[in-house]
């Protein structure tokens, strides 16, 4: 059922230019109780991620028709100092793969402590090319 006293206000105003305006009603849904803010959660440990970043830069071009192999001596830190190994976090963690910038679909590589290895793919990485990995770990404290 229209109320008469908004449907009046809204013809009014479509009548003189808009001049007057019609307003909804606020309206609170509750059920009847007062409306409480929820209480604190104050977590009983914290969770610390740990993020370690490995990059190279494609030396020469490398032909994906058969899949690649790149031993992480290849790799630096995000301090430029070479490393031995990745630090792959298993099972509280992840690795993500960028080439050229682009994060990279899980199922194309595989990255162990010693390589990463790109699966078969027809497709060529020139000379050049950022290969980035970083790795996700997670601890509570």
């Amino acid at each position: 059922m229209v109320n008469p006293k908004y449907h009046r206000i809204i013809e009014t105003s479509c009548q003189c230019n808009c001049e007057e305006r019609f307003f909804w009603p606020r309206i609170k849904a509750t059920n009847g109780m007062p409306i409480d803010p929820p209480p604190e959660v104050i977590p009983e440990g914290a969770i610390l991620p740990t993020i370690h970043r490995y990059f190279y830069i494609v030396t020469a071009d490398l032909d994906l028709t058969n899949g690649v192999t790149l031993p992480a001596t290849l790799f630096w830190n995000d301090n430029a100092d070479p490393i031995t190994e990745f630090t792959v976090f298993s099972p509280n963690g992840y690795v993500n793969l960028y080439i050229n910038a682009v994060m990279q679909e899980g199922g194309i590589y595989t990255i162990t402590p010693a390589s990463l290895t790109i699966v078969p793919y027809n497709a060529t990485l020139y000379r050049g090319t950022p290969i980035i990995i970083e790795s996700l770990g997670f601890t509570t404290k």
